[in-house]
């Protein structure tokens, strides 16, 4: 601060907007209203580059790994724990040191001015989501930092506005959420992660400056930033949702992002609340996945992100936990300061691109562990328990269909033949769906079942034992002569007893002895 390399931003009202539990605390906002009427508002990112320099040991070791990897009880870290959590993480009530966009904004939520420069913040408050949540909706709190949250708020509602009229994507997954017991770790309640305004207010001011930092660091380094591009969907891809929308009267636009998300909001029936949902979860399995990549290797016209309806874009807010992050951090650094020094491969295109590669291949392997950690603690949570569900059918097999169970949020598929079985429903080819030998059921997307959803204990191999325990999903309704359950075959699965093996007994192995597991 006092060599004028760092701004003082430390008499700023800034708090930080988190899950609960969250430690390693990336980023932190404040908004300030101005004499002329207009906000300064204030997005402050964790500077790890200040810690983590180039070339050696532990940027290596980061580069290698690109990410962290968040499973349902545990984080595997990209950065050491005393980085991650503690000298590198905006917590309140303790100065940090941060790299900061700042932006004069009007009541409109227009850019008037943009500048970036690092900084020392004083965190006034870790909030969580709920949290911060209760001090929007509590007309009797109007301390500054209650006032920042609620300025933050009806700016981001604008600039969320904003983005949807240019065709921004609201798209949708089902997410879960366990709540763990504090000493066994057990799964003791599974349900869909809700979402707040608060959850849209971080969301808003964190895409507005990752678009902010890639203009600024192609504008400098128009061969080398490190930018993110999601690609346009292939119009194939909706066939199937197509012809599974077309007897309800809804077609789905792809010629564009906008018309795309103007067809996703006319897709309603007004005596199903969730089936808006459903589409924009299928809808997504649609898409193409997002990429990293070096802005030299690729011309403007295929820089633009098609989900966030932005000509460019790039990852800059999570530099603990992302290591794209941390080599934009050293791009803007290079960009905003002549007399930062910086490595040479940061003007290396061909360098660029062998990182982007690993950073999307390490991207794609932490969701699949994200996924698998998910899949093992359902099947605990479910272990001994038999569940009768409404569900919507997602997918359509040839020799089975997938169900979505909105209540827990999981998915399974129910098969409609074992080996050497006669298929109880034959695939439809030209109408995408499974049909009964007499032609009296039919099963296609977005059909409405009812299933009876319990953890399949019988081993796949004799290696693996009765560790890769799958959901098994039967059929209940509608009724298929020689597929679904019958209320007897119900009474019999309801008074069965669960294996002896307790929870504690099946993660104590998976996660303290995997040597033991070929398979989970």
């Amino acid at each position: 601060v006092v060599s004028g390399k760092r701004h003082d931003l430390r008499s700023l009202d800034v708090c930080s907007i988190d899950p609960p539990g969250c430690t390693d605390i990336d980023d932190a906002l404040h908004a300030t209203r101005l004499p002329n009427g207009n906000f300064q508002v204030g997005v402050h990112i964790a500077d790890v580059t200040n810690f983590v320099k180039p070339k050696t040991a532990m940027d290596t070791e980061a580069a290698y790994r690109s990410t962290t990897v968040y499973l349902v009880d545990r984080r595997i870290d990209m950065l050491p724990e005393l980085l991650g959590t503690n000298l590198c993480s905006l917590m309140s009530n303790v100065d940090r040191l941060a790299f900061s966009c700042m932006w004069e904004l009007d009541n409109d939520a227009n850019i008037v001015s943009a500048q970036f420069h690092k900084s020392v913040i004083h965190s006034k408050a870790s909030l969580t989501y709920d949290q911060a949540q209760a001090r929007i909706d509590d007309s009797a709190q109007h301390d500054t930092i209650t006032t920042s949250i609620r300025d933050l708020n009806m700016l981001a509602k604008k600039l969320r506005a904003r983005r949807m009229e240019a065709g921004a994507l609201t798209l949708s997954s089902p997410e879960v959420r366990f709540r763990l017991e504090n000493d066994s770790q057990d799964p003791v309640d599974v349900e869909l992660k809700a979402l707040k305004e608060t959850n849209a207010l971080v969301e808003e001011f964190m895409l507005l400056a990752n678009i902010s930092v890639a203009r600024k660091i192609y504008e400098h380094f128009p061969d080398a930033a490190m930018l993110r591009r999601h690609p346009e969907p292939l119009a194939q891809s909706f066939d199937s949702l197509q012809q599974a929308l077309k007897p309800l009267n809804i077609q789905l636009e792809t010629g564009s992002s906008l018309a795309l998300a103007q067809s996703l909001d006319r897709a309603v029936l007004p005596d199903d609340p969730y089936f808006n949902n459903l589409v924009r979860i299928l809808t997504t399995r649609c898409m193409m996945q997002a990429q990293y990549f070096c802005s030299g290797t690729l011309t403007p016209d295929e820089f633009r992100h098609y989900g966030l309806a932005t000509e460019i874009y790039t990852h800059f807010t999570s530099p603990i936990r992302r290591y794209a992050d941390v080599m934009v951090h050293r791009l803007l650094h290079a960009a905003v300061d002549r007399d930062a020094g910086y490595a040479s491969e940061l003007t290396n295109k061909v360098a660029m691109a062998e990182q982007s590669d690993v950073l999307n291949h390490r991207h794609r392997m932490a969701q699949q562990a994200g996924r698998a950690s998910v899949e093992l603690y359902t099947s605990l949570f479910f272990k001994g328990k038999t569940v009768d569900e409404e569900g919507y059918v997602t997918q359509v097999l040839q020799n089975g269909f997938s169900v979505l169970i909105p209540s827990y949020g999981v998915e399974g598929i129910v098969y409609t033949t074992s080996k050497g079985d006669t298929p109880a429903l034959e695939y439809d080819k030209a109408a995408h769906s499974l049909v009964s030998s007499d032609a009296s059921v039919s099963i296609g997307l977005f059909q409405h079942v009812r299933v009876v959803l319990q953890v399949d204990d019988s081993p796949v191999s004799a290696n693996v034992g009765s560790m890769r325990r799958k959901l098994l999903l039967q059929l209940v309704e509608p009724h298929v002569p020689g597929l679904s359950l019958t209320e007897t075959e119900l009474s019999a699965i309801r008074a069965t007893k669960p294996t002896q093996r307790s929870e504690a007994q099946i993660i104590e192995l998976v996660t303290t002895h995997p040597e033991q597991v070929q398979s989970i």
